[in-house]
């Protein structure tokens, strides 16, 4: 602590720091209202104290005038008086409690900055001095890591912020350069400080945050699976091997479904590995084809730097190298989860001879040239038969289960937790007869496991078709395979594809529920990203699916079980132009697939051969080039009903032929993730019978702002809108309100939209509005208060929205969330009219302005909690 010290040497200056940190814990043990807030500063004076005595040392001792730092002691005194009057704010008074505030939230940063000049100043100073500097930029990387749990502005933050360390290490560079960035640091930092705003309660996670909770969270790992058991031996096995001197690699090896992943991912959890490499430890899982670019912008991704852009191997082999010297000056463990046979050359890209640069390997291949592995074992019978009664929920409701059926299924698994738990979830809740059936089956197969093959055979009878709903679980499940292998997939991608290709799934949440029942199955997991606990708002953009490889290898296996001229889904991975032999021969004159997936590297050249697909419904292109064009023969394609593009890589792509999709007159549903916009407006089509377009991650430009692209005139006949990410959004077109059957619009997420359309009014059939986490959106047209069918109006997160409009014209206004909305002053009293409002989200504060209409005969005001959720942290680009 500080505490009394004279920290300006008996200057001044020294005087007012030490005023201020006084009254502040005066304050502190006296107010509710601030004490969050006021405790994060006192916080962040600790830090500074010694660094602003250690300047001011160094500049008595080069004979520096001390006016330099008189910028700062006005600054304290500044900060002495707005903590005074916040003292004399009740607590009642809401309008002076968000005044102070704002006030101490600007002071706080203004703090920010004064400390930058001071870096400033410090590179002038040479070496010494610089050193004071860096720990100023550490102080200030943690306000603005802290701010990163918060909300998705992180990547702006972080990258300025590596961006400026890059300048400070050029003593060359001007002072105004530096001052230049600073600035754009604290526009990031300004937009951040809403967040904190919304909730004082919130600012405590700062605090944990900088006292070393989970800081750098670009490095997170993988989360732990709820329930693990028979790892406790294998970890302690692993760290006194790990940690032997003379290793600087060490390979985890076992065949698939073991759980290597899981392992690697508890040794990274583990206390005495964060003891020693801290925030220091990146996770990166490589996969079947690995990109070695696509790997080194993941890692300065994960720093919270600026990514890199590389033309070839060669120089993003240097950028590695530039990265491992950069974050090997203290202790560094990277985790390279997945590798395949023959990646040897990958590996060899990653030695780098550093003290405490440590790398962990897991693979299903031995690498003997660098060094020894660590053989993970199976599970051994007893903690197998807990696994198995955990996923099988067998307890008091599942004794009507011989012991010797579940003995039995236990052993035919031979201890690979995946087998156990697939098997486990497929018959949990199931007849005494599905479980001898089960046996049945594998005994009909080897008698002995003793390859992966043998494994997969074990899955499949997991997906045995008993009824309807088995069915449909069984073709959900094979549809997981049109996505890449190791990444994310989007639920939104998959409700894209399932409405329109099940009767049964026609619904949103019929899609989601048939995805709990594959997670319930072990077939996959399902991840939830969003930050707040609410369910079942329809809004899904923030969940995601993942899945072991070996079940993505069962339900490619699955679909290839007939010719591919004749298989209902045609999914085809291309390394570099090297495309199937049936492919080039033209051994089919016409596929009979309802589905098709093509998934290219980043070496393909978009160079495609003719195919006919007259019957294909779904069409999946799965890509990593900077251009990339859709394959001529789409317009073969006359049933095609759904699109998805995904780009893999880290740019927003070029697509071209866009005007063959002109020729599809039932294509429904569109959606393209990180592709450029204005790179379609230039040929423009009309799509009559589109029903829905979604953007993620898509760079919007000037796109709608300029007219280039007439949405009315492109989709005359859109239903939904959904737009997610897209950070350069500043504003919808207009002719955006000429859509006459749009139902839904969702942009979430967009934080420099500044604007709707004026005349949203004109949105008839307008059931839902949900603008989520558009923090630089400050206020709704007035003419939506005509929005006379809508439904749910969601504008939780839009922390700059101050007023609302005469939302009581919305009579058929059922739900309305409106959490987070930090500097709303109030409801318009027009709520009142609203007969059928049956909910209205808030947090604490935005509670408060509901309460001069309480009660409300009909209307339920929930308050939910803060639920900081930082699984978006982990591979967001995936």
């Amino acid at each position: 602590m500080v505490g009394g010290c004279d920290v300006f040497g008996g200057a001044a200056g020294g005087l007012l720091f030490n005023v201020l940190y006084d009254v502040l814990k005066e304050l502190i043990s006296k107010s509710m209202i601030y004490r969050p807030l006021l405790q994060n500063i006192l916080s962040a004076l600790d830090s500074y104290g010694p660094l602003i005595k250690q300047i001011e040392a160094s500049n008595e001792e080069l004979g520096l005038p001390q006016e330099e730092v008189a910028n700062f002691k006005a600054h304290m005194e500044n900060g002495i008086e707005i903590v005074r009057k916040c003292s004399k704010v009740r607590k009642w008074n809401i309008y002076k409690k968000y005044k102070y505030a704002n006030k101490l939230l600007g002071w706080e940063s203004a703090l920010v900055r004064q400390l930058n000049l001071l870096k400033a100043q410090g590179v002038r100073d040479g070496k010494q001095t610089l050193v004071s500097v860096k720990t100023i930029e550490r102080v200030v990387t943690g306000i603005e890591t802290s701010s990163i749990f918060l909300e998705a502005e992180v990547e702006h933050i972080a990258t300025t912020s590596r961006h400026m360390e890059k300048t400070l290490s050029g003593v060359e560079m001007r002072s105004g350069d530096i001052v230049e960035g600073m600035c754009r640091i604290e526009d990031r930092i300004e937009t951040s400080s809403c967040i904190v705003e919304a909730g004082f309660k919130r600012i405590e996670d700062r605090l944990d945050t900088r006292n070393g909770a989970k800081v750098g969270a670009w490095s997170v790992v993988p989360e732990l699976a709820q329930f693990t058991v028979g790892l406790d031996e294998p970890l302690k096995e692993l760290k006194m091997k790990f940690f032997k001197d003379g290793v600087s690699m060490l390979v985890v090896t076992a065949p698939g479904g073991c759980g290597k992943t899981t392992l690697a991912t508890k040794f990274c959890q583990d206390e005495q590995v964060k003891g020693k490499f801290k925030n220091n430890i990146f996770f990166v899982t490589v996969s079947n084809t690995p990109n070695l670019s696509l790997i080194v912008q993941e890692l300065y991704q994960r720093k919270g730097s600026q990514v890199p852009v590389f033309q070839d191997e060669l120089t993003a082999v240097k950028w590695l190298q530039t990265f491992l010297k950069e974050e090997g000056q203290h202790p560094l463990l990277l985790v390279l989860d997945d590798i395949w046979s023959g990646s040897e050359s990958l590996l060899d890209k990653f030695q780098f001879e550093m003290p405490d640069y440590k790398i962990l390997v897991t693979s299903r291949s031995e690498f003997p040239r660098f060094g020894s592995s660590y053989h993970l074992r199976s599970l051994d019978y007893d903690n197998a038969m807990k696994l198995f009664h955990h996923s099988a929920s067998l307890g008091d409701k599942s004794s009507h289960i011989p012991a010797y059926l579940s003995r039995q299924i236990v052993e035919g698994c031979k201890g690979f937790p995946l087998a156990i738990t697939v098997a486990g979830g497929s018959l949990c809740g199931q007849s005494i007869e599905i479980w001898q059936e089960r046996l049945i089956e594998w005994s009909k197969g080897s008698s002995i496991l003793d390859s992966e093959t043998e494994l997969l055979l074990r899955l499949q009878s997991s997906l045995v078709v008993s009824d309807k709903e088995t069915a449909i679980i069984r073709e959900c499940f094979l549809d997981l395979g049109s996505f890449p292998e190791d990444q994310r997939i989007p639920v939104a991608a998959l409700i894209d594809m399932w409405t329109e290709s099940y009767d049964q799934l026609d619904e949103d949440t019929l899609c989601v529920a048939y995805l709990h029942r594959l997670t319930n199955r072990s077939l996959a997991n399902l991840v939830v990203t969003r930050k707040d606990q609410r369910q079942g708002d329809g809004y899904y953009s923030e969940h995601f699916v993942t899945q072991h490889d070996l079940l993505r290898e069962l339900a490619i296996y699955e679909t290839r079980q007939s010719d591919p001229g004749h298989r209902e889904r045609l999914i085809i991975n291309i390394t570099g132009d090297n495309i199937p032999k049936w492919w080039s021969e033209k051994k089919y004159k016409s596929m009979k697939a309802r589905l098709l997936s093509i998934s290219t590297d980043g070496n393909f050249s978009s160079k495609w051969h003719h195919m006919e697909l007259p019957e294909a419904e779904v069409l999946v292109l799965n890509f990593q080039t900077k251009n990339y064009a859709l394959p001529k023969f789409v317009d073969t394609m006359h049933k095609l009903k759904v699109l998805i593009v995904t780009n893999y890589g880290f740019s927003p792509a070029e697509l071209s032929n866009i005007p063959l999709l002109a020729l599809l007159s039932h294509l429904k549903r569109i959606r393209l993730e990180r592709v450029s916009i204005p790179s379609i407006t230039k040929n423009p089509i009309q799509l009559v019978g589109l029903k829905k377009i979604s953007l993620f991650m898509c760079t919007i430009g000037k796109a709608f702002s300029d007219g280039s692209i007439q949405i009315s005139y492109a989709f005359p006949n859109l239903e939904e809108i959904s737009i997610d990410y897209c950070n350069d959004l500043v504003e919808m077109p207009a002719d955006l309100c000429d859509l006459i059957h749009l139902r839904k619009l969702s942009v979430t997420n967009s934080h420099k939209l500044l604007a709707l359309p004026e005349e949203i009014g004109k949105l008839e059939k307008l059931e839902l509005l949900r603008l989520r986490s558009c923090t630089d959106l400050a206020q709704l047209p007035g003419s939506s208060r005509n929005l006379k069918k809508l439904i749910f109006l969601d504008i939780s997160y839009c922390f700059s929205i101050k007023e609302l409009p005469d939302i009581g014209e919305m009579s058929s206004l059922r739900k309305l969330n409106m959490r987070e909305c930090s500097r709303l002053q109030e409801v318009p009293v027009s709520v009142l009219d609203l007969e059928h409002l049956e909910e209205v989200i808030c947090d604490d504060e935005t509670r408060n302005l509901w309460e001069p209409f309480l009660p409300l005969a009909n209307t339920k005001i929930v308050v939910e909690k803060e639920n900081i959720n930082l699984n978006w942290l982990h591979k967001l680009q995936s």
